[in-house]
C-alpha cells in the first residue's frame, strides 16, 4: 500500500528546508513555473489547502477562489508562521489521510509536488525529481488522463524510467517516452506544447493527450 502520510510528510519537510532560511528577496520571487504567485504565496496555498481540510472550509474546493482566499488570508504573515501552521495542520491531516478517499488523497499529494518543483524553480534549488510524491502524481495523472485518451479514440502507451503505462483503448496508436518528472510537469501545465512535441515518440505527437483538463500548456517553454 502506498504510505500517503509519509509521503506527504517528506514532502512537508523538504519545502520547509527549502524556504525556512530564504531571504526575503527569495520569498518574493515570482514562481516561473506560476507565474501569479511568489514563493511565499505557494507555501501559503499549501498551508491553506491542510487548515481548509481540518476546519472542514471544502466549498468551491479547488477552484481559483478557494485557492485565493489561502494565500490573500496569509499574505502578511512571516514564513516562519507558514511553517508553523503547516506543521499543525498538515500533521493533523496526514494522521486521517489512510481513511480518506484514496483519489483525493492522491490529488492533493499531487498537487503539493507540483508546487514544490515551482518553488525549487523559482529559487533555482532543483532536486527529489524522484521522490515518492512524483510517483504518486504519475499514477494519478494516468489515471486521469484515460478519459481524455479514450475521448480522443487513441491507445496511448507511457515510457519512463519506472516502466510503462497503456491507457485507453481506441484505435490511434500512440507511445511517448519521457522521464517521470517531465511527464508530471507536462501533465500539470508546466510544459509548453513545443516541449511536449519534443518528447520520443511513436507515431504522431499527441501532446493533448498528455495535460490533465484542469490544466492548458505553457505559451512559452520552461527549462528547469
Amino acid at each position: 500500500m502506498t504510505d500517503y502520510a509519509e509521503t506527504y510528510r517528506a514532502l512537508r519537510g523538504r519545502v520547509g528546508d527549502l524556504v525556512r532560511d530564504a531571504d526575503e528577496e527569495q520569498l518574493e520571487r515570482l514562481a516561473p513555473a506560476a507565474p501569479e504567485w511568489r514563493v511565499r504565496d505557494l507555501v501559503a496555498h499549501l498551508s491553506g489547502i491542510t487548515a481548509d481540510i481540518n476546519a472542514g472550509n471544502l466549498d468551491g474546493v479547488a477552484t481559483d477562489a478557494w485557492t485565493a482566499r489561502q494565500v490573500d488570508t496569509r499574505r502578511d504573515w512571516s514564513i516562519d508562521r507558514v511553517l508553523d501552521e503547516w506543521a499543525m495542520e498538515g500533521s493533523k491531516v496526514e494522521a486521517v489521510m489512510s481513511s480518506l478517499p484514496e483519489i483525493a488523497v492522491a490529488q492533493m499529494t499531487m498537487d503539493a509536488a507540483t508546487h514544490e518543483h515551482d518553488i525549487r524553480g523559482a529559487l533555482e534549488m532543483p532536486g527529489s525529481r524522484d521522490s515518492d510524491a512524483i510517483a504518486i502524481g504519475f499514477d494519478f495523472g494516468v489515471e486521469v488522463a484515460t478519459g481524455t485518451v479514450d475521448q480522443a479514440d487513441a491507445t496511448l502507451n507511457i515510457e519512463n524510467e519506472a516502466g510503462s503505462r497503456t491507457v485507453g483503448g481506441g484505435a490511434r496508436q500512440i507511445g511517448v517516452r519521457a522521464n517521470r518528472f517531465e511527464l508530471v510537469r507536462a501533465m500539470t501545465g508546466r510544459r509548453s506544447v513545443d516541449q511536449m512535441r519534443d518528447f520520443d515518440w511513436d507515431g504522431e505527437a499527441a501532446p493533448e493527450l498528455l495535460v490533465l483538463p484542469i490544466f492548458t500548456p505553457r505559451p512559452s517553454p520552461l527549462v528547469e
